[in-house]
């Protein structure tokens, strides 16, 4: 059999030359497909999870977070006591205020929803360290949350989907959906316990996902930490159910007032907690330290507030503090990214945005 004739040393091969170039072409762009799902279309892909969330909503809302549209920016500073330092050397630890912005906001992709709509409220932060880092976090008002994995993230939302006929979720679908997943019962256990609070101020916000702290010696430990509040519980009143917007009122005449306080405690696991379910509790008598004293001063309108342009993106951490093995943190980054490159891309292209939408939610 003949060998293939190949060139002599110096000359080019224009055919070979191309076939390469346009063999990488194809590798790159085949990458960029796989990534966005489009040569996958069953893969669960953050654009994917984002359109459900669309879908949930029930018509389109642009230039608002497709989760959690309806909030407020809130404003303060963290003051440290210096004994989270026995966890992470995290700068944010150390003793000293570090300042805060942050955002109240309730579940859902509908910035007009009544704030009765979720029994949930949630609480995003974004620490400014004074060597420059940051530290991200988006706490509920839940201590374990609804689902394990990001695939039951995702059936959850399909099951949530607004009935064409009545423009509400259908009760048997998300009844087949708990049905299906038993994973979900500590979270209904723990909201048919605990009635929504009357105040975004008397609520404690927990981060419901496993860190990685690591102290100065290099020692790392599993955390989850919540904010627990100064202002004592109460549940949310009847009057209150048949309000609209109160959550919003409510915090800003207690401001008035005063700033509102809550205290970082953080739980330190031990060998053999879970770190990759975020359905599971650790046990109460874990160790338990209060890090310091979130103060929160005053609120702005998302609109054009300080957390406005905020992702609040739970994977973004300083130094002495890393994600854990949890699936929902990877899947968590993903999405509020894609939020927030749709919302931004539709509050460019239509400015006016920011003023039509006085009583809205940003992501």
């Amino acid at each position: 059999m003949p060998k293939p004739s190949v060139p002599h040393a110096g000359t080019v091969c224009v055919p070979c030359r191309l076939a390469a170039i346009g063999a990488v072409v194809l590798t790159l762009a085949g990458g960029f497909a796989y990534t966005a799902g489009w040569l996958t279309p069953a893969r669960l892909t953050a654009p994917r999870i984002i359109n459900t969330f669309e879908a949930a909503a029930g018509q389109p809302h642009p230039g608002y977070r497709r989760n959690h549209a309806k909030g407020l920016c809130v404003e303060g500073y963290f003051d440290s006591n210096g004994a989270g330092t026995t966890l992470s050397h995290a700068a944010v630890f150390a003793p000293g205020r570090t300042p805060v912005t942050g955002r109240f906001a309730v579940p859902g992709g509908n910035p007009s929803a009544p704030d009765t709509s979720s029994p949930v409220r949630s609480l995003a932060l974004q620490f400014t360290l004074s060597n420059g880092e940051q530290w991200r976090t988006g706490m509920n008002s839940t201590p374990v949350f609804a689902v394990h994995t990001p695939a039951q993230f995702y059936q959850q939302l399909v099951a949530a989907k607004p009935d064409p006929a009545t423009g509400k979720p259908n009760p048997d679908a998300l009844k087949a959906f708990y049905a299906a997943n038993p994973e979900t019962k500590p979270f209904q256990a723990w909201v048919k316990a605990h009635p929504p609070s009357s105040s975004l101020a008397n609520a404690a916000y927990y981060g419901i996902n496993a860190f990685l702290f690591t102290d100065g010696s290099s020692n790392t430990r599993a955390v989850r930490w919540a904010m627990v509040p100064e202002t004592p519980y109460a549940p949310i009143t009847d009057a209150q159910k048949a309000e609209k917007n109160f959550l919003a009122a409510d915090l800003n005449q207690r401001l008035e007032s005063g700033p509102l306080r809550w205290h970082l405690i953080l739980t330190a696991a031990q060998p053999g907690d879970p770190t990759d379910d975020a359905t599971l509790q650790w046990p109460d008598e874990r160790q338990h330290i209060d890090a310091g004293t979130l103060v929160l001063e005053r609120t702005t309108s998302q609109e054009d507030g300080t957390c406005r342009d905020i992702n609040f993106d739970p994977t973004i951490l300083p130094a002495g503090i890393q994600p854990s093995d949890d699936p929902l943190l990877a899947a968590r980054s993903a999405a509020y990214a894609q939020s927030y490159q749709r919302r931004t891309r539709e509050e460019a292209l239509h400015p006016a945005l920011h003023q039509t939408q006085a009583n809205g939610a940003h992501s």
